[in-house]
């Protein structure tokens, strides 16, 4: 009988075991890292706000800024972010004291060593719907960004670090920027909308957005494990930004085709806002179903609409037209980009907006400094980045 019970204790055992990854080799990184705030990089999914050049390997994308003036004043000139100088994830990596930028997942040389400090997956025109962006040609949407992740860069990343990554992943921070061009690149656009209200299709959008967070991270669990009695509810991600959408109505191509008394189109704002609620409601959510984890959501509608109210106040002199020269759609242009080797503003420090979309990197800076830092819950939510890596979870 004694026998019999220490055999069922024993395969009890190795029944255990098996539920829990092994790795017989040495892993680089370690959780206490994440615990006392240093991050080993960050993995990035969005649009072109957060975009660092994968639209520049796209051959049939028409959503591309790798051309004067985009990165005038960047050190590596032109090089496919959408913006004058260094975006938010520039800055944020800064605030991190990351030894390097963070790659774009679509160039040939994002592969090996070059992936250990995190990897861009976001791309220009892109939305968290597939047919958003379709107007821009070829772009990478958030499923596809997912898949990525997941089946391409993260396998290479166990076998850089040497480590399964429940081990590593705590070590990084997921940064989600997108949601904008599902209103003004489908939504608003197309006329299979105009049956479907706001509300609906925001609150379509945004559960969207948790089924690509939380679906797709238990779908590719069970191939590593083989043991779904398990019941493992994590890869090892533990740090989440997820940002806003930025105020559609006050940027100059909104503003140069639907012209307004007061300055901002209001019905366009109010999509934003109302993205925005939910998105901030989705992190309480998200928080209490994937325990262990901790989220920021970065209210960058509020920052760069409090700069819009009062510039003057905030350094800036201009808010509302382009810094660089823009096509308008009546010219054969968009609207939107930066012509190529067109006339741009001599103090680009002082415009909101670099081409009829995209803050300059005055703004970003702005942005990247208070999603550090900022003490206001109506800035960053429910706390900033800084606390927010430091803390232990």
């Amino acid at each position: 009988m004694a026998a019999t019970s220490s055999s069922r204790l024993f395969f009890l055992a190795l029944s255990l075991l098996a539920c829990f990854p092994f790795c017989s080799c040495h892993c680089s990184v370690s959780n206490k890292n994440a615990e006392g705030g240093m991050m080993k990089g960050m993995f990035v999914f969005g649009s072109s706000l957060v975009d660092n050049g994968n639209n520049n390997f796209l051959p049939n994308s028409l959503a591309r800024a790798d051309y004067f003036p985009y990165g005038i004043d960047f050190p590596l000139g032109p090089s496919g972010r959408f913006t004058n100088g260094r975006n938010v994830i520039d800055l944020l990596g800064g605030h991190l004291k990351l030894p390097s930028l963070i790659p774009a997942f679509a160039d040939p040389k994002t592969r090996g060593s070059k992936i250990v400090h995190g990897v861009n997956f976001a791309s220009g025109a892109s939305g968290i719907l597939d047919d958003t962006g379709s107007l821009a040609g070829h772009v990478i949407n958030m499923n596809q960004q997912i898949r990525n992740f997941e089946e391409i860069t993260l396998p290479e990343l166990e076998t850089q670090l040497g480590c399964r990554s429940p081990q590593s992943l705590p070590n990084y921070l997921f940064v989600v920027g997108t949601g904008g061009n599902d209103y003004s690149f489908n939504y608003f656009l197309r006329s299979s909308n105009q049956n479907v209200s706001l509300e609906v299709f925001t609150a379509n959008l945004t559960a969207s957005l948790s089924r690509q967070l939380k679906i797709r991270r238990l779908k590719f669990e069970s191939p590593w494990h083989h043991i779904s009695a398990c019941k493992l509810h994590s890869l090892g991600a533990r740090k989440f930004v997820v940002m806003s959408v930025n105020p559609l109505g006050c940027s100059p191509v909104v503003r140069m085709n639907r012209p307004t008394h007061n300055g901002c189109v209001q019905n366009m704002n109010w999509a934003a806002h109302l993205f925005n609620s939910h998105l901030k409601s989705l992190v309480d959510v998200i928080r209490a179903e994937m325990p262990g984890s901790a989220l920021v959501f970065v209210n960058s509608y509020k920052i760069i609409r409090d700069i819009i109210k009062n510039p003057i106040s905030k350094g800036f002199n201009d808010s509302s037209t382009t810094c660089c020269e823009v096509a308008s759609i009546s010219e054969g242009g968009n609207g939107i980009l930066c012509k190529r080797g067109g006339e741009v503003c001599a103090n680009r420090s002082s415009h909101v907006y670099f081409d009829g979309l995209h803050p300059t990197e005055a703004v970003n800076v702005q942005i990247a400094t208070k999603a550090y830092v900022s003490s206001l819950k109506t800035e960053v939510y429910p706390t900033n980045i800084a606390r927010m890596t430091k803390s232990k979870i």
